[in-house]
């Protein structure tokens, strides 16, 4: 919620600001702008410091490994497939914001409430389940696919 209030803020002092004034709206909201550059990096590695995990711990328990993790953190590779971003974040330890954060910098879709997959993900980053083979047994539960596997894909 407090990013949104941020943007709504942000907004508000855009509507007011002149072209010439475009440099100082800079200056004095640097901290609050997004990284024009690999912001999903910026952004990712600002949250394992935050929550003091170190990435090859977080590959670990994402069952990611550690080359093709550090390639798709630093943007140097992409993957389309949603689920790989997923265990990063479950792994990770992120609440559903920062995942969601995570999923719009990298350029996917956020978790949807009207998708039925997506609702197991949204309880268990809320609950905060953490453990990627602990998501794939309630996603068996209830009949979904389970995460989608990166041991091989490097």
């Amino acid at each position: 919620m407090e990013e949104k209030t941020t943007t709504e803020k942000l907004n508000e002092i855009l509507k007011k600001t002149k072209p010439d004034d475009l440099n100082a709206y800079f200056d004095h909201n640097q901290e609050k702008l997004a990284e024009e550059q690999q912001p999903f990096a910026t952004y990712m590695r600002a949250r394992f410091r935050e929550k003091k995990v170190r990435q090859q711990d977080v590959f670990l328990a994402a069952d990611i490994s550690e080359g093709y993790g550090y390639k798709l953190v630093s943007e140097e590779k992409r993957t389309r497939q949603r689920d790989v971003i997923l265990r990063i974040c479950l792994a990770a330890r992120f609440d559903l914001q920062e995942t969601q954060k995570a999923l719009r910098l990298y350029g996917m879709s956020p978790l949807y409430p009207k998708v039925a997959r997506d609702c197991v993900f949204i309880i268990a980053f809320n609950q905060g389940i953490s453990d990627v083979h602990e998501v794939d047994r309630m996603l068996a539960a209830y009949g979904f696919e389970a995460l989608y596997s990166c041991i091989s894909t490097e």
